[in-house]
């Protein structure tokens, strides 16, 4: 079994990759995620100055929508990869963002003293932790008393076709072996409880999880397969693993499968999220 640091520059290298392709469809991720941001952000109790801590960052998100309700506060983004913290700076930029700051770093070791945040945020990060238990204990640990730990994962694949019915045109051409349940993957936390319980073993109470709906839209069926397969992490790398004509029948299937969601001209494809917060 790989090493946690292999794992991790592992994932670094993915996330790296795929930073252009989050930053071209950054307009459709984002409508398609903004109801788990928001759920997350309610539970956190913001206040204008704010010292909140946004983990697995990627391109900003929920950090940035923090960092405008508390004007008066700091903002940490955090993640593996500084290609996707440089797409999150610039999109700060655009939107005249001051008040963060960006950190490259692992969930599992994490450079901040103990207390000194207010809140902490990791939205659809925990399943790709190499330890989990160990990054739970570093949000813990830099969390001040009475401070918010609120997460965000997948539930489970039947759940969210939005990425299934992709996943699923892949296997037609490729044999998928099925995910290891210790090893960091997009399912990995979709039992229930199963991040409340590492809370729990971390001290932490007032645990709570419930599930928010999303739902991805594109344009047509062609656009849904363009963004799905550059930008969702395992369909992009299987696909450099076969040839063009295996490609092409993977992505007619798509396609053919994805039209049954087709409305009004647009097609929406559902998936369901689970939120989990904790106190200090």
């Amino acid at each position: 079994m790989p090493r946690a640091d292999e794992i991790r520059e592992g994932q670094r290298l993915t996330w790296a990759g795929l930073s252009a392709s989050w930053e071209k469809w950054d307009s459709v991720i984002m409508r398609q995620l903004g109801p788990v941001s928001v759920a997350m952000i309610e539970c956190l109790n913001i206040h204008e100055d704010q010292e909140h801590l946004d983990i697995a960052s990627g391109t900003g998100e929920p950090g940035l929508s923090i960092a405008k309700l508390s004007p008066k506060g700091r903002v940490v983004l955090t993640d593996l990869s500084a290609q996707m913290l440089a797409v999150a700076a610039r999109r700060a930029d655009a939107q005249g963002i001051t008040n963060i700051e960006t950190k490259v770093c692992s969930a599992d070791d994490l450079p901040f003293g103990d207390a000194t945040f207010d809140s902490v945020s990791v939205r659809f990060g925990y399943m790709f932790f190499p330890d989990m238990q160990t990054a739970t204990a570093e949000f813990a640990r830099v969390l001040k008393p009475g401070g918010r730990l609120c997460a965000s994962v997948w539930t489970r694949p039947e759940a969210n076709p939005w990425t299934q019915i992709a996943m699923e045109a892949i296997s037609t051409e490729v044999d998928l072996a099925p995910p290891d349940p210790h090893r960091p993957h997009m399912f990995r936390c979709a039992t229930p409880n199963t991040v409340s319980a590492l809370y729990e073993a971390t001290g932490l109470h007032d645990i709570s999880e419930w599930d928010v709906g999303v739902e991805l839209v594109a344009d047509s069926p062609e656009m849904y397969w363009q963004m799905i397969s550059e930008h969702v992490s395992l369909a992009a790398a299987t696909l450099q693993q076969v040839d063009e004509q295996s490609r092409m029948r993977i992505r007619a299937t798509a396609i053919a499968k994805v039209r049954a969601f087709e409305k009004n001209g647009k097609v929406r494809v559902p998936g369901v999220a689970r939120c989990i917060v904790g106190t200090q």
